[in-house]
């Protein structure tokens, strides 16, 4: 399959778009390869082609959003006032908002395992770029700068997963002042 043919294209983009919709009603686990053939109003057999399974299938859907997060967390200025949360950062809680319904069965006990890795990979290695580029919080210099980002990354999974599982109805910027408060004691 040459992916760069513009038919596996716009396939691989129905197959996106099936995936999310169904993810936002239905828990992950319980879709199957049929279900999203059928949204994406494509052969079974087709989705086997592009696709080895579902897993993958949903975590390239959430590629864009995983960056988009990764880019947000990355660019979250380390001078901002502590009583204020940074642009990017409120931005990024105000996308989970947005996307709650997806987040939440996305980040929850029947999510996808590929996807939590993804997303606290994609973050790592943007807080990792930035602090190697001297942009990093002084407080602890002697722990390795991809030691120091690995933590934060899995700290803001781990505090938007809580949010969306266990106190939904928090709006997004006070969970984001109170992220900050953390990152920033």
């Amino acid at each position: 399959m040459n992916s760069d043919d513009p038919r596996a294209q716009r396939t691989r983009t129905r197959l996106r778009a099936a995936i999310l919709h169904l993810t936002t009603h239905h828990d992950p686990a319980t879709l199957t390869m049929a279900a999203v053939a059928r949204q994406a109003e494509i052969n079974r057999a087709t989705v086997y082609q592009h696709y080895p399974d579902l897993d993958t299938l949903l975590t390239d859907a959430m590629e864009e959003a995983v960056t988009r997060l990764a880019h947000a967390a990355a660019l979250c200025p380390l001078d901002a006032p502590r009583d204020q949360t940074p642009p990017p950062l409120q931005e990024l809680f105000d996308h989970v908002a947005a996307n709650a319904a997806l987040y939440q069965r996305m980040l929850g006990p029947q999510g996808s395992p590929r996807l939590i890795t993804r997303l606290r990979t994609c973050l790592t290695d943007a807080l990792t770029t930035r602090f190697t580029q001297g942009h990093r919080p002084p407080c602890h210099p002697h722990v390795p700068a991809d030691t120091h980002a690995a933590y934060l990354a899995g700290a803001l999974t781990g505090v938007i997963t809580h949010w969306l599982t266990h106190t939904p109805t928090q709006p997004p910027h006070t969970v984001a002042l109170a992220f900050w408060h953390l990152f920033r004691p």
